[in-house]
């Protein structure tokens, strides 16, 4: 029997619209959809550019308006990868459409913008995911398992730190990341984002913070074009602009309901560290540590060992068993970043007419803002700070 064909229109080209094109597509390959996914058309401001990025990535059609694009009759799910402050008109304007919506993190530039996002998806009876990625690595959903069975005990820390070093050098050009009216805020919301939505999905929500957050470089030059992450480059230029987002932000954190105690770092200046996604979870009947830069294995002591055994062993999480794993290679042969997107895409896709879902929805896009917007009162009162 034929699938159902789902049309899915993409609004981004660049990194995180290279990243979505190949999930899709990498989805129907590995895994069994209960649709027929179809690349109808991408959506980017340069007309040029973007015609590249259907030619590449393998888009039926191009578009340069995203507002008509989300209002064809023919499309049935919009994915949203553009920058965080187009989100919000964005996601709305789906919903309205009766779209179901795929959108990137952080969900949306204010609590308000968030709130109004998740009502409007609620609101169409539409579905709707926020695309918190390293959910979906296989040793992360097995430490979710063993947490949740009981096998940590009661726990006790909960540690996660994200460094980057892209932007250390001062003549690293101004781009959309390091100005608050397009990101929201730096290293915060960029990548903090991740770590304190792995907390909320592995130990539960934060209920309130004390912080600190610091901008190493005030300035930088101005160029055309853009300078990323994943296409960096430094010019010398006589015109400067402000940077006014954090370069760095730490914080402390209470569990609600429970004694954990939590702690955050979230920089984009540790040199050495490119993509150092690091979490500890710490119980009384044992402990995990597991690192984006060594994703397919985690560290697991065991406090029930006998004692001349005890010590921290390196688990392989790419054994049958283990989630997401049966669809790629035989174990250790090792699966990499973009997998993540994979394993989420497929979630979505597969879920869209089940009442109970897995994946990440607007909700916890909302709950990882209002913890973003209590660590900077938090930065600023210098005190701690509860989560609205």
């Amino acid at each position: 029997m034929a699938k159902k064909k789902l049309n899915i229109a993409l609004i981004g080209t660049k990194f995180m619209g290279k990243v979505h094109s190949n999930a899709i597509h990498k989805a129907n390959m590995f895994f069994d959809l209960p649709v027929d996914p179809v690349m109808k058309v991408i959506c980017g401001r340069d007309p040029e550019g973007t015609k590249e990025a259907a030619d590449k990535f393998g888009w039926e059609e191009f578009d340069t308006d995203w507002k008509r694009v989300v209002n064809r009759d023919d499309i049935d799910v919009v994915d949203i990868s553009s920058p965080s402050n187009l989100h919000h008109e964005m996601a709305i304007e789906a919903a309205k459409a009766g779209k179901h919506i795929i959108c990137e993190k952080p969900l949306a530039n204010s609590v308000e913008d968030a709130k109004a996002m998740l009502k409007a998806a609620e609101k169409a009876g539409v579905r709707h995911m926020c695309g918190f990625s390293y959910r979906f690595a296989p040793a992360i959903c097995t430490i979710k398992k063993m947490i949740k069975n009981g096998e940590l005990g009661e726990i006790y820390h909960f540690r996660a730190c994200y460094q980057q070093d892209w932007i250390m050098d001062p003549n690293f050009p101004i781009n959309w990341r390091l100005q608050r009216k397009v990101a929201g805020s730096g290293s915060l919301g960029d990548i903090g984002a991740h770590i304190i939505d792995m907390c909320h999905n592995l130990v539960g929500p934060i209920d309130e913070v004390t912080a600190s957050t610091r901008t190493f470089i005030k300035e930088r030059p101005v160029t055309e074009g853009e300078a990323t992450i994943a296409a960096k480059r430094t010019v010398e230029s006589g015109k400067k602009a402000k940077v006014d987002v954090d370069d760095a932000a730490m914080f402390l954190a209470h569990i609600k309901g429970q004694d954990t105690f939590a702690t955050f770092e979230a920089t984009r200046f540790a040199s050495g560290r490119r993509n150092y996604n690091n979490i500890e979870v710490y119980g009384s009947k044992g402990s995990v540590l597991w690192n984006q830069e060594d994703m397919n294995v985690f560290q697991y002591f065991n406090w029930g060992d006998k004692g001349t055994l005890q010590g921290f062993r390196r688990v392989h999480a790419t054994d049958p068993g283990h989630p997401y794993t049966e669809a790629w290679w035989p174990s250790a042969h090792i699966i990499g970043y973009e997998h993540l997107f994979v394993h989420e895409m497929n979630d979505f896709l597969s879920q869209l007419n089940r009442k109970e879902t897995t994946y990440p929805t607007f909700e916890d896009g909302l709950a990882c803002q209002q913890v973003l917007e209590a660590v900077e009162r938090s930065a600023k009162s210098r005190s701690w700070e509860k989560v609205k």
